[in-house]
């Protein structure tokens, strides 16, 4: 959790924090063996975002 400054520290303590570290630790492991870059990471989170965004848009007609 220390490795974790971006947590809303309150917001936690009113979810399941067990689930919360689970996945903090899973997302942790996935990422240790990843070789992307964090530029990479903000490009392809860019690109996710820009398309729900459309599909979203595109859906509410």
């Amino acid at each position: 959790m220390e490795n974790h400054s971006e947590i809303n520290r309150s917001a936690l303590t009113r979810q399941n924090p067990r689930e919360k570290v689970w996945a903090l630790e899973t997302m942790d492991e996935l990422a240790s063996e990843s070789e992307l870059t964090e530029c990479d990471v903000r490009e392809v989170a860019n690109n996710i975002n820009e398309r729900g965004l459309e599909r979203f848009e595109g859906g509410s007609e």
